[in-house]
């Protein structure tokens, strides 16, 4: 470990710069500092006083930032967190101006171009695409991968933004993708506090960041605390770098360089960083610098007061070791600067945050004020008694809000709801209109919205020869990867032994040896850095397939996935994009374990990916094509139960599609609609023969997907034929079933169709017990089916169709 320690003396005898060049750059370097400890200070005033919501800044980790800047380079990568702002500054990733649009919330993303509104201040992001969805060339700019607040969250997309340097400069067939890398150079600096180096997603990183040797660059930024909490109760030792020793590169093998320096020794700092770029950009070495000795001026945010928890002594320290105030000192006693020229700087910093700051409210309130002023025009019109007071309300309030506007405009709408009159059409008109505007500022690109979108991507029909191989399902779905793979240099495939034996279920079986380890690897049991790994290789131009072994682990990567992926389209309103596919197995099958299908967790917490729950191979590997020919992320769930179950092979196995959100009728009835998915759909089909001998006559319905949901309503249409319906799942009770039916139900007007009440069939609220008796009395089996089935006829003719039980 490298513990970095300069004194305060320069000799810059051997320097190429002069005295004179080398002051300047000081003094600039303290003009950003000063320039962000007031963006701090003021924007901490602006929430106290009501202008923002909530206020979380970088004070007291200026000089790091500063230093660290120094070697961030066109091309490189940020994976940082909220604590950012002065390295975000430096590096033209954000503005003064801009950090203040977000603070508050101005839906322009030309205001705040991070987010348009969307995410907290502080939450930094660089555009990656053009308005039609295109990739823009990553080695002309500073990239910045949008922000997210979960603590620790931004380590895992850094092991695959790291990693994709690693395989551009190793694997020469990707040399043509010149908008993505530099031969590799490519560095990926991530930032984390050091109270969440105790999360579990920083150690798989640390982890597989050494087993990879990727270039990368990890900055502890350490002020002594996780909001009140003490790193003596957060870290073994109390100090990460003493706990990480043992990852400490040496004669015995690859592992990191660790770097340990003081937050407010400027020298030392700017010789750190330059010495572990060097090493991580040309070595491939990853490297860890802890900065201690932070402090942290205000507190944790504007919520609270650090008063609360640190001791006299402990507060005083922090005014005697304020990085700015160090530095100030230091350039003063090497005279680098006089009293005076400091001065200066200073009262120059601060007109200038100001003025931005002004620049910025003043734009937002342009932006309220022009659709206060529309509205307030057109109630004005309406002479009627009711809109009298909502319009004073709404005129006399003084920061008025687009929330009181269009609350104001929804409650007359309400009172005139027996009035007619042209004033009132001119009302209602404009609000439509502003509806679509509010839709586009609040709501949009959740998911692509550019002809990338895997929803234009064109259907093609599986194609069979007279004399088509009968095969093993999984067998289909190695021919349509090998296919792809064959096609498309980009695609990559890992996870927990999907490498030497092509995976649990043999998917990859044998790929490996035909196109190489660089392109399908095994990896760790580290479920959260798995899908981290994938989200980075996918923003830099790859198309990774990552795979978690059993849909059950998926849960152990949930935060990464629902915090960072699903989020990422709409959180950067549509400017970055990451197509990863998300590759697992799973429904219900005989144990407690690898046997979960928990669908609720995923609708809850994935909205932003596609979730494809197809009932065989053949038809997953028609949403694998699919898939690869657009940039949305999905999550694909094989039936763990139907890679031995016999398909035929297409012809046409890595071009045939199929669309996404698009249900199949699988069979024709007329008594009752039953809909259903991936595993259970066999036992549907079985359950058909059962009832087809006591003359019920059930359609049968594969919805493929369960985002997006049967777009051409076949199931609504379905109902209008037979208006009875039955879901069946192997989810809790309530569960995807009840998803299920709320969007046939209401979003599709089925409820109108029906003439008996819908019913559910679902797993029990447990997991399966071990063995196939536990297997049959915990989930929808075939009896399961024909009784409830039976039981709408029931009730429909209780005479044709006495009761059972």
């Amino acid at each position: 470990m490298i513990d970095t320690d300069l004194k305060v003396s320069v000799d810059l005898s051997n320097s190429k710069l002069s005295f004179d060049d080398f002051r300047q750059i000081i003094k600039n370097d303290y003009e950003f500092a000063v320039q962000s400890r007031v963006v701090s200070l003021l924007g901490r005033k602006e929430v106290l006083t009501g202008k923002a919501k909530f206020g979380i800044f970088g004070d007291g980790k200026e000089l790091a930032q500063i230093a660290l800047a120094k070697v961030f380079e066109a091309g490189d990568w940020r994976s940082g967190y909220y604590r950012d702002q002065t390295f975000a500054f430096i590096s033209k990733i954000s503005t003064v101006y801009h950090f203040f649009s977000q603070l508050y919330a101005n839906p322009d993303i030309e205001a705040d171009t991070s987010s348009g509104g969307r995410q907290m201040v502080a939450h930094f992001s660089t555009s990656l695409v053009d308005e039609a969805g295109n990739w823009k060339n990553q080695t002309e700019i500073k990239n910045s991968f949008s922000d997210i607040s979960t603590t620790g969250g931004q380590m895992a997309r850094a092991m695959g933004l790291g990693l994709a340097s690693k395989l551009y400069r190793n694997n020469d067939a990707l040399s043509y993708l010149k908008y993505f890398s530099n031969n590799g150079n490519e560095v990926v600096f991530c930032n984390i506090g050091n109270a969440a180096t105790s999360e579990g997603v920083f150690w798989e990183v640390i982890n597989a960041a050494g087993v990879h040797q990727i270039p990368a660059v990890i900055s502890v930024w350490d002020d002594g605390y996780g909001i009140s909490v003490p790193n003596e109760v957060q870290t073994t030792k109390g100090d990460i770098s003493e706990v990480l020793k043992g990852f400490q590169r040496d004669d015995k093998g690859s592992g990191f360089e660790i770097f340990k320096v003081r937050g407010w020794d400027y020298p030392s700092l700017c010789e750190a960083y330059e010495k572990a770029a060097q090493i991580a950009r040309e070595k491939h070495i990853p490297c860890l610098v802890h900065v201690t000795e932070l402090t942290q001026p205000q507190g944790h945010s504007s919520s609270g007061s650090h008063e609360r928890y640190k001791s006299q002594e402990r507060l005083q320290w922090e005014v005697d070791y304020d990085c700015n105030t160090k530095m100030r000192q230091w350039m003063l006693d090497a005279g680098i600067a006089t009293e005076e020229e400091v001065l200066e700087i200073e009262k120059r910093a601060k007109d200038f945050v100001r003025s931005e700051q002004r620049r910025a409210w003043s734009d937002y309130r342009k932006l309220l004020q022009g659709e206060l002023e529309e509205a307030v025009s057109l109630l004005s019109e309406i002479k009627e008694e009711v809109v009298e007071l909502p319009l004073k309300m709404l005129i006399s309030t003084s920061e008025p809000s687009l929330k009181e506007v269009y609350g104001t405009i929804r409650l007359v709408l309400r009172e005139l709801r027996f009035k007619d009159s042209p004033e009132k059409r001119a009302l209602l008109h404009w609000y439509k209109e502003k509806q679509q505007l509010n839709e586009d500022r609040y709501n949009s690109s959740l998911y692509v919205e550019t002809d990338k979108s895997p929803l234009q991507v064109p259907m093609v029909a599986a194609e069979y020869a007279d004399n088509a191989a009968i095969v093993d399902g999984r067998e289909v779905l190695n021919a349509c990867f090998e296919a792809n793979f064959q096609n498309d240099e980009r695609i990559l495939a890992f996870g927990e032994d999907v490498g030497k034996i092509g995976d649990v279920n043999q998917g990859f079986a044998g790929l490996q040896e035909k196109f190489g380890e660089m392109r399908i690897f095994d990896t760790g049991i580290r479920e959260s850095t798995i899908i981290g790994k994938g989200i980075g290789l996918a923003a830099r131009g790859l198309r990774p397939i990552a795979e978690i072994q059993y849909l059950d682990y998926l849960l152990y990567a949930l935060p990464v996935l629902s915090d960072d992926l699903a989020s990422l389209g709409y959180r950067t309103k549509g400017q970055q994009k990451a197509p990863l596919i998300i590759r697992t197995r799973g429904h219900r099958l005989e144990g407690v374990w690898h046997s979960g299908s928990p669908m609720t967790v995923l609708l809850g917490a994935l909205r932003g990916i596609h979730l494809c729950v197809p009932r065989n191979m053949t038809q997953a590997a028609g949403m694998y094509n699919t898939l690869l020919k657009s940039d949305d992320p999905a999550l694909v769930i094989e039936c763990l139960n139907g890679y031995r179950l016999k398909e035929k092979m297409p012809s046409n196995v890595g071009e045939f599609t199929v669309p996404l959100g698009v249900a199949e009728l699988l069979r024709a009835g007329t008594d009752v609609t039953v809909v259903s998915y991936g595993s259970t759909l066999r036992l549907v089909q079985e359950a058909a023969l059962e009832l087809d001998k006591v003359r019920i006559s059930i359609e049968i319905i594969d919805i493929q997907c369960l985002q997006p949901f049967d777009r051409e309503h076949l199931c609504a249409s379905s109902l209008q034929k037979t208006n009875r319906l039955l879901v069946v799942d192997e989810d809790v009770p309530g569960g995807a079933s009840a998803f299920i039916l709320q969007q046939i139900l209401e979003e599709q007007g089925g409820y109108y169709h029906l003439d008996s009440q819908p019913l559910t069939l679902s797993a029990k609220a447990h997991r399966p017990p071990y063995g196939s008796d536990g297997d049959y009395f915990s989930k929808p089996s075939v009896d399961d089916i024909v009784e409830a089935v039976y039981r709408i006829m029931n009730d429909v003719d209780p005479t044709r169709f006495p009761s059972l039980f």
